[in-house]
């Protein structure tokens, strides 16, 4: 039965949850008052972490998947003692704190995913659960259980209703995910009010149909002891993820409870002073913490620590007897490459054949797995088609499908791209682990809301996205990502790839996997590329480099992908006329923005035009060029080699565009610089 300190423990929550919201005028008091009671008993009774260290591998993760709710796990990281002050708390949503406005793994310790946008952290935690999974099989030895930590969530009906999350929990339920414990909180309420308005479903039979174990506790305001006795009935079921549906009350104690009014906004003064004294606190006091609160808390902080040493004297042993698997998950925990890795990376010549970089991807990624252990790939169903997979490869799968087992490396995301990319996030975020996945380009804003998380919460993630252009041809303008790249390239911490050879997709999956703390996409041509002379994988780190120079340039074209082969053959034809060209090729914009000055000149000289050639849109392409040769409709339903006529993407096209540019400027007397943001 709770105990009466259990139960001032979760009316503290409460309380602090209010005085939080009601201080920084903004945020959400209901869900963790609501809440109050799921994380109480989850935090002080079951939840293995250690404070002092919160980076301890074999930690228990914890994901507040309705992340408007942080004030409750901002309130528990402060009782427990992680680098959570009183103060935090007090500067809640403020400009610079460690208490954003939804957790962010970046700014606060015990933050293990960035969430808010609903449905996300649920489908983090799938990829958290099954990297446990992965890295239990294979690293665990008889006796030497090293990594079986328990993944635990909080989510709510919004999470529920969140497309992401559906796929994300299929899949989970798919691979058995049997660490994987979710608690619903079911308050029946939303922004618009009862979910009688547009939430009817029953969630239970919904999850179960995936291959969950499912539970009911009808009591989530103080039956503290049904929560417990699910979460130990969770534990046990081993070979599916488990969903504990509990009742609550969204803003337990206020005037207000049950109400969506209690949602988004803070509680009313009067309403904070009848709930301190209804639950028996002062209310002149705010921010206030019985002592005997602490202490409980800190007890489960020591408890924490005990178990981080208790696995530390294991970790010992192992180490002593599996010498080379213990360097080996040392290094991929502390983010650090094999040294010499990238010298597995294929190189070309150009008298290698022409390839399309969708197989020259495959390439790449057969040469170096074995290299990297760390690397964990998929597709969302188009194994075949991006070329993810390398030969011999092992399926992710549970064994009893007798399809793969947990020690594979390749996982099969079936056709859900947005929850592929939330998935490899949790990956990310457990550590040790390089996740990379395969869809079309064009499909990469279906899962976008995760891919922008990737890079807001600093995830080294690779999208390898195939059919890059206008150049996958037949399937039309529904399958051509004309405006995709401008939306990766304008998003902040994201890398975005499109190599135009065999040498420039090597470089970058180099630089990719180097960038610890960057998201990557790579797209890459469904149309074979020839290797190109002068290209090298060295050359794509730093975003754009001279492909060819004559001296003294009076045009520059800048390419990427697969018209980079478009530029050469253009500044062939223009030679034969006597203009001098210099090509660019720039298969990274951002890297190349990070460069010096001098070498941007020495790429884009000044006072000499410059046109870009891309077929996708031109939109972004002024920060470099003059003139712009690419898309400015959707594309068509064609052969490829139409389509590029039609579009005029040509070699002769772009002779005639650079004579015309030539003429424009020398016309008015003079040709101006490259664009200062260069």
């Amino acid at each position: 039965m709770a105990s009466n300190l259990d139960q001032k423990s979760v009316d503290t929550i409460r309380v602090l949850a209010a005085d939080i919201v009601r201080k920084s005028n903004s945020g959400h008091p209901g869900a963790p008052m609501g809440c109050a009671p799921i994380a109480h008993v989850l935090f002080t009774k079951y939840l293995n972490a250690n404070p002092k260290n919160p980076y301890f591998k074999n930690r228990d993760r914890f994901v507040l998947s309705n992340g408007h709710a942080c004030a409750l796990q901002y309130t528990l990281l402060h009782l427990l003692g992680y680098n959570v002050t009183m103060d935090d708390l007090k500067n809640f949503r403020q400009f610079g704190s460690k208490t954003p406005g939804h957790p962010e793994r970046i700014d606060t310790e015990g933050v293990e995913v960035t969430t808010g946008p609903l449905g996300q952290g649920i489908s983090n935690a799938v990829g958290l659960a099954a990297a446990e999974a992965q890295f239990a099989a294979t690293y665990n030895r008889p006796g030497f259980e090293i990594f079986n930590n328990y993944t635990y969530v909080i989510l709510g009906d919004g999470c529920l209703q969140e497309g992401v999350s559906s796929e994300a929990c299929s899949l989970a339920g798919h691979l058995k995910l049997g660490k994987l414990i979710a608690f619903y909180d079911d308050n029946h309420i939303t922004i618009d009010g009862d979910t009688a308005v547009s939430f009817t479903e029953d969630v239970l039979k919904r999850y179960e149909s995936y291959g969950w174990h499912v539970q009911t506790v009808g009591n989530g305001d103080s039956d503290y002891e049904s929560i417990a006795q699910a979460i130990e009935a969770a534990q046990k079921v081993t070979d599916k993820p488990s969903l504990i549906k509990i009742k609550t009350t969204i803003g337990y104690g206020s005037l207000l409870q049950g109400e969506e009014k209690v949602h988004g906004a803070p509680l009313a003064a009067d309403d904070i002073k009848q709930l301190k004294e209804k639950f028996g606190f002062d209310p002149e006091k705010t921010f206030d913490v019985p002592n005997e609160v602490y202490d409980l808390y800190h007890k489960r902080a020591e408890h924490g620590a005990e178990y981080e040493a208790k696995w530390n004297q294991l970790f010992a042993e192992y180490k002593e007897k599996y010498p080379r698997e213990a360097a080996e998950i040392e290094r991929r925990f502390s983010n650090t490459l094999p040294e010499g890795w990238e010298k597995a990376l294929p190189r070309f010549t150009p008298s290698d054949p022409a390839v399309a970089t969708r197989k020259l991807s495959e390439g790449v990624l057969a040469a170096i797995q074995n290299e990297l252990p760390e690397l964990i790939g998929g597709s969302a169903d188009l194994t075949g088609s991006n070329l993810t997979r390398w030969k011999n490869a092992v399926d992710f799968q549970h064994p009893s499908t007798e399809l793969g087992d947990y020690t594979g490396r390749y996982v099969r995301y079936g056709v859900r791209e947005h929850g592929m990319f939330a998935i490899m996030n949790g990956m990310s975020a457990y550590g040790g682990i390089v996740p990379y996945g395969g869809t079309f380009l064009n499909f990469l804003t279906y899962g976008w809301g995760a891919a922008r998380l990737s890079a807001l919460g600093h995830m080294r993630v690779i999208y390898v996205m195939t059919h890059d252009s206008i150049g996958l041809g037949e399937d039309g303008p529904t399958h051509q990502p004309i405006e995709t790249l401008a939306l990766t390239r304008a998003t902040p911490n994201m890398l975005t790839f499109r190599p135009a050879d065999g040498n420039e997709t090597s470089g970058a999956y180099w630089a990719a996997i180097t960038n610890l703390t960057r998201p990557s996409v790579i797209a890459l041509s469904r149309q074979n590329l020839p290797q190109l002379d002068g290209s090298s994988p060295e050359a794509v780190l730093k975003g754009a480099y001279v492909l060819s120079a004559d001296k003294n340039p009076q045009v520059v074209f800048v390419a990427t992908g697969s018209e980079v082969a478009i530029a050469v053959d253009a500044a062939k034809m223009l030679a034969q006329k006597n203009i001098a060209v210099q090509v660019v090729s720039m298969p990274c914009s951002e890297l190349f923005d990070e460069q010096p000055a001098e070498y941007k000149l020495e790429v884009f000289p000044a006072s000499v035009p410059v046109i870009s050639i891309e077929a996708l849109g031109t939109y972004g392409w002024e920060r470099y060029s003059h003139a712009q040769i690419g898309m400015r409709t959707f594309g068509a339903s064609g052969k490829a080699e139409d389509l590029y006529k039609h579009f005029k993407i040509t070699p002769e096209y772009a002779v005639e565009k650079a004579e015309s540019v030539i003429h424009h400027f020398a016309k008015l007397g003079y040709v101006p610089e490259v664009n200062a943001q260069l």
